[in-house]
């Protein structure tokens, strides 16, 4: 495994359509001892089945590949799996929408040696800020295991003490010139609707026009978990936890409604046990 003198190895793949192209980056990739090329792939199909089966650190990836481009490879990643991205082109209009798919960085073809040696240095320092980050998803997950108690209640806890003061203890819902305030204890899940939240609260649903984001911000973390990119679940009506043989989990709540958690946040069923 190669590694440079801090201990660090970026395993990386090289993702490029033209034989010479993939050969020569690969090659010149071999003078920086942080980065280990774990394979190259001639196209998008290829390069989704190795992120998929190696879990790269970073990826070299050209935009311009027929059938399945760059941007197509970034689209279908999941963000829980999203190894860094430098893209690499010919045509320097691409920089702005390489960037907006969340880049690291992007080279221009020919690569010039010291082009590559700043997206290195680049690479090198994003990738030590994310493992630094998993480091400590790491170690929460260790102390979830250990106290069962959940991410938000164990982040808490390690920034010495309980925010439980700084969440609503209700919601006001707005329906035309009249507002409802929902008690935020009685909810028992909400999903999203387009630019619509849909809260349920026993039996009854509530349309709130807001973002996921932001109403998960007004709910206690230790209450409320997201299990799908679209759901937010009341961990206290949760009372059955079922696994599929696909990954996913189903979840049954006191008042019988089901609920689909998606492959993608199985690390919340630790805060079910």
């Amino acid at each position: 495994m190669k590694q440079n003198e801090d201990g660090l190895s970026i395993r990386t793949l090289v993702v490029d359509d033209e034989p010479l192209a993939r050969s020569g980056l690969c090659l010149r990739l071999e003078q920086y001892p942080q980065i280990e090329v774990l394979r190259s792939c001639q196209n998008g199909k290829e390069a989704m089945a190795a992120i998929a089966e190696l879990a790269p650190d970073l990826v070299f990836l050209d935009i311009q590949m027929p059938g399945f481009t760059g941007f197509d490879v970034v689209e279908r990643l999941q963000q829980d799996n999203m190894p860094a991205i430098v893209f690499v082109t010919a045509y320097d209009a691409f920089a702005v929408d390489a960037f907006t798919a969340n880049a690291v960085d992007y080279l221009l073809k020919p690569v010039e040696d010291d082009r590559l040696e700043r997206t290195i240095a680049k690479v090198t320092e994003h990738v030590s800020r994310k493992e630094a980050a998993t480091e400590k998803q790491r170690l929460l997950d260790i102390v979830i295991a250990l106290t069962g108690k959940s991410r938000g209640a164990v982040n808490q806890l390690l920034q010495g003490g309980s925010n439980s003061a700084s969440y609503s203890d209700r919601l006001a819902i707005k329906d035309g010139s009249s507002t409802t305030f929902v008690p935020v204890k009685d909810i028992d899940w909400v999903d999203a609707a387009g630019d619509y939240m849909c809260v349920h609260v026993g039996g009854q649903t509530h349309i709130m026009r807001t973002t996921m984001k932001e109403l998960e911000a007004q709910l206690d973390p230790s209450i409320f978990q997201r299990v799908h990119r679209s759901t937010i679940v009341n961990l206290q009506r949760v009372e059955k936890v079922s696994s599929h043989i696909n990954g996913e989990f189903h979840l049954t709540l006191s008042n019988g409604s089901s609920l689909k958690m998606s492959r993608s946040y199985k690390d919340k069923v630790k805060h079910f046990f």
